[in-house]
């Protein structure tokens, strides 16, 4: 069974950094596409950040280019999320995301993954 477990959200000022992590079960960890995806109240999921093996890709979403950044230590199946020079619009749920890796990172970032985690708190105050 696949699971993932996010953590490292909180409250942090405009301009400060946080980083997310998700603990992943279930599957071969170096194998598998996994992201990070987000959702701000009253707006769509946007996938912010993904990475797949099936082409080595990684993914940004231009709103947090050159801010955030998406790292994965094998040895711990653990995926990170560095969030920098945070905005109060960079608000939201964050979630990370998995599957297989049959396509590009890209295509994950816009298409959604097949298993979630339930997600953690960001909040920018201004």
């Amino acid at each position: 069974e696949v699971q993932l477990v996010e953590s490292g959200g909180g409250l942090v000022q405009a301009g400060g950094s946080l980083r997310l992590s998700c603990a992943a079960s279930g599957f071969t960890f170096d194998d598998y596409a996994i992201g990070w995806f987000r959702q701000a109240p009253g707006k769509e999921r946007e996938g912010v950040s993904c990475i797949s093996s099936s082409d080595g890709s990684t993914y940004y979403a231009d709103s947090v280019k050159g801010r955030f950044t998406i790292s994965s230590d094998n040895a711990k199946n653990t995926v990170y999320l560095q969030m920098n020079s945070l905005k109060p619009e960079d608000t939201a749920v964050y979630y990370c995301a998995a599957d297989s890796p049959a396509y590009g990172s890209s295509w994950y970032c816009e298409n959604g993954m097949d298993y979630w985690g339930k997600g953690t708190l960001v909040t920018v105050s201004s």
